[in-house]
């Protein structure tokens, strides 16, 4: 048998690296690369002496002159003993003596993960006098398949438990005001929104995003319907199924939703369909819960990453405005 293929390390940066490109002679390498305090510069890697430089400095003067606050890397323990992985960003000018409003962001995917990237949503909401936390439950990538499989077919499970825990240790520390905690995430994210909504009242205000709330009807409605499947419904349609998918939905929950929630969809979005934040919004109104549904024309599933800039930055201001009435 072969002997396991050996893995060079070349570059020395710890970061998120994106489009690397060699040269013709394969001795030099561009790549962008951005680090959770940093948005993404241009390099070069010279293969002949194993060095890299920067070759631009577009942020430089406009970081120089911001506070970003500090980030804090933790681990910590799941409900079962499991170990998670998480971030902490405190806000500018952060006082530990103080108390503070917080929000707890939630990945999409949920096959994604955090990492050493830069979040410009997080110091957005940070700048504003909030501590921002985030992590990997369950159901996530980078920790290995059986971290990334524990969810297959049971979303809402472990990984809800997951996020509980990271609530609870966060809960426990002395700056956090546990009557001023929110709760926001998009896709993935936003389907754990919605689920802890229905599931718990700990939190004060939520906003959830383009976010994933009824699996029976998303079935049929949405780009990614096979692989929804693979990993939802044991690979059958909900008509063969339909009580698994609806056990795994946000919305079997929502009928004992307290939390003042808005809800955010773009109508453009073919990954989950505009009827899935509508559900949510609909069904708040009906219980009599604070909530309110943005709408965003002619944008995508993506709208956090890319999309018009305008919208874009009306998107942050609506989520912000929601934790500011909410929590401040």
């Amino acid at each position: 048998m072969d002997d396991e293929p050996t893995v060079t390390r070349l570059l020395p940066e710890h970061g998120l690296i994106s489009s690397a490109t060699w040269d013709a002679a394969q001795q030099k390498m561009t790549y962008v690369l951005n680090t959770m305090m940093r948005p993404g510069e241009l390099f070069v890697y010279d293969g002949k002496n194993g060095r890299s430089r920067q070759l631009t400095h577009l942020n430089d003067t406009w970081l120089k002159r911001l506070d970003m606050g500090q980030i804090e890397e933790v681990w910590f323990k799941a409900a079962d003993g499991y170990d998670l992985h998480g971030w902490i960003l405190f806000p500018p000018d952060f006082d530990p003596a103080q108390t503070y409003p917080s929000i707890l962001e939630i990945h999409g995917g949920p096959q994604v993960q955090y990492g050493n990237a830069f979040m410009h949503e997080f110091f957005y909401l940070a700048a504003h006098g909030y501590v921002v936390y985030f992590s990997n439950p369950r159901g996530g990538q980078g920790y290995g398949e059986a971290h990334s499989k524990a969810i297959w077919h049971q979303w809402g499970t472990v990984d809800y438990d997951d996020v509980m825990a990271w609530a609870d240790y966060m809960a426990s520390q002395p700056y956090i005001d546990t009557a001023r905690m929110g709760v926001t995430g998009g896709s993935y994210g936003g389907y754990m929104t919605t689920m802890i909504i229905g599931r718990t009242q700990r939190f004060k205000a939520a906003v959830t995003q383009r976010g994933v709330n009824n699996l029976i009807s998303m079935w049929g409605s949405s780009d990614f319907n096979w692989a929804f499947q693979q990993s939802l419904g044991q690979n059958k349609p909900p008509f063969d199924n339909l009580d698994h998918y609806w056990q795994q939905s946000p919305m079997k929950y929502i009928g004992n939703a307290k939390t003042p929630t808005k809800v955010i969809h773009s109508q453009a979005d073919y990954r989950v369909a505009q009827e899935q934040g509508e559900q949510v919004f609909v069904a708040l109104k009906r219980l009599g819960v604070d909530t309110e549904l943005v709408l965003f024309p002619d944008e995508p599933h993506g709208l956090s990453r890319n999309g018009r800039t305008d919208r874009r930055i009306v998107r942050l201001n609506h989520i912000l405005g929601w934790f500011e009435k909410y929590l401040k």
